[in-house]
């Protein structure tokens, strides 16, 4: 077996028997470790504000049907007109 591949099954047969989860951060897919992990599910504040940056920035968007003002509850309708007006000023 190589060397990297002993020292993988080693940290694997750590954790297990640390009974730690393991996750892969879901910018830069570095492994972490869970429980321990004041910024989870991300490795660092900095990767946790790059995914905030991507949201922001529109990178990342919930598919979705686009609404028709129209069709929205009264409430929502008045607000939307408000926005509106504010946005012309």
């Amino acid at each position: 077996m190589a060397i990297y591949g002993k020292l993988a099954l080693e940290m694997i047969l750590y954790f297990a028997m640390a009974k730690k989860t393991i996750v892969l951060c879901p910018a830069c897919s570095k492994k972490v470790i869970w429980e321990e992990n004041p910024y989870r599910p991300f490795c660092s504040e900095r990767c946790r504000t790059i995914d905030l940056g991507d949201w922001a920035s529109e990178k990342f968007k919930i598919p979705g049907e686009k609404v028709n003002p129209d069709n929205l509850p009264e409430e929502e309708q008045e607000s939307s007109e408000k926005e509106k007006t504010s946005k012309k000023k």
